[in-house]
Parts: C-alpha cells; sequence; structure tokens
C-alpha cells in the first residue's frame, strides 16, 4: 500500500468531517427559513435545491476559490491568498452568510495552528477574519491533498452539512438523508470538473434565492439554525 496516498487520504477524511470542530452544524444556508415557508417540504424539493446550488450557487464560488487558495498556498503565493480572501468576503450575498465564512474560517484556522504550526505564516498572510473556503485550501494543501480530491471533500462536506439540516426540520429520515447524499455523487463531480476548469474572470453564481432565503432568516422568530 501506497503510504503517501493513504495518509492525503486520511487528511482529506478528517478535514472534509461533520465532526471538524468548526461549527458546521450549526449553520442551513437560508434552508430553515425555505422550509418554514413550505418551499422545501419533501425529499425531492431539497434534492432540487441541491442540485441547483451546486451547479449555480455560492457553493460553486466558494468551491473555485478554494482551489485558488490551495493553488496560492503551494506557490508561496501570499499576496494572493489575501487577495482571495477578501475577493470572497465581498462576493458573500447577506450578512449571515459572511458571518458564517468568516467564524468557520476562524474556527478552522485556529485547529490548523495546533495541528500543523507551520502553517502560521500563510495564515498569517489572509488576514484577518478568514473565509473558511481559504482556511480549507490552504489546509488541503499542507496535508498534501491532491486539488481534484479536496474540491470534493469541500462539495461532499458541504452538502453533507445541508442535507444534515434538511433531516432535522423538514423532518426527514436518515435512510432518506443518505439516498439524497448518494444520488447527488454524480453531480458533485461533474460540477468539481467544471469548477477546476474556471478562469478568474468566468467566477460567478446565481444565488439571488438563496440571498433572499437568508435575509429573510435573519429575522425569522423561531431559529435551531445561525443561518
Amino acid at each position: 500500500m501506497d503510504t503517501a496516498i493513504n495518509s492525503s487520504l486520511l487528511c482529506l477524511l478528517q478535514l472534509a468531517s461533520a465532526t471538524l470542530p468548526v461549527g458546521a452544524y450549526s449553520y442551513s444556508e437560508g434552508l430553515e427559513m425555505l422550509v418554514e415557508q413550505g418551499v422545501i417540504a419533501f425529499p425531492e424539493n431539497l434534492a432540487h435545491w441541491l442540485q441547483q446550488e451546486l451547479s449555480y450557487g455560492a457553493v460553486r464560488l466558494e468551491a473555485a476559490v478554494m482551489v485558488r487558495a490551495y493553488q496560492a498556498a503551494q506557490s508561496g503565493n501570499l499576496t494572493a491568498l489575501n487577495y482571495w480572501n477578501c475577493w470572497l468576503s465581498a462576493a458573500r450575498e447577506t450578512e449571515e452568510l459572511r458571518q458564517q465564512s468568516w467564524q468557520m474560517g476562524w474556527s478552522l484556522s485556529r485547529l490548523l495552528r495546533d495541528l500543523i504550526p507551520e502553517i502560521q505564516p500563510l495564515i498569517a498572510a489572509v488576514g484577518i477574519p478568514c473565509n473558511y473556503a481559504i482556511a480549507f485550501g490552504i489546509a488541503a494543501q499542507k496535508w498534501q491533498i491532491e486539488l481534484s480530491s479536496a474540491l470534493l471533500g469541500y462539495l461532499h462536506s458541504w452538502a453533507t452539512n445541508i442535507i444534515a439540516a434538511g433531516i432535522k426540520l423538514i423532518p426527514l429520515g436518515q435512510t432518506i438523508g443518505q439516498q439524497l447524499l448518494l444520488a447527488l455523487h454524480p453531480q458533485i463531480s461533474q460540477n468539481a470538473a467544471e469548477i477546476i476548469a474556471l478562469e478568474d474572470d468566468h467566477l460567478s453564481s446565481c444565488g439571488w434565492g438563496l440571498a433572499l432565503a437568508s435575509m429573510n432568516h435573519e429575522t425569522q422568530y423561531s431559529r435551531l439554525f445561525r443561518s
């Protein structure tokens, strides 16, 4: 068995794990409001939302920036790390989504300082606050996780978190949640291939549905999630 491949795979599993202490479980990214409004009430509604977000939404943009953070860390381009961090902060549609990215980024950055002490110069170059996608990309590169695998892990981790929120909110059974996740695998692979090939001038998303849900969630009376 290839020890290096095994090591990078294990690191990817740890980085993309739902148990990573970055607070991902506390966010629904507008899903809570959509469930309250009746927009998402059945598994097929959630499946459609996930498919559209992967193809056109904000997670596509986040993943593309994660790729650029990985490449900047690989080349030692500290200026690019700071640039893409600022760029992603400016691209966030609502305060809740921005705070989510910053909180998760801060938590992951703090964790990485303990797990990979030599990562400190890269984290410092990013600046404060640090977006989650930036910290994820830096960690993946320092752990020598292959870029396409890191991208798959990022998207899979996002989908897992949203489905977990849907299981609680709609509610759904655990088996249905796993069926939804498994059905997403081909699209995650396809979208990852598209994202990794995106040029800087083609970075865009169509997230008005998410933005409206997120803005309404800020004033939702009863909430389980922070976004």
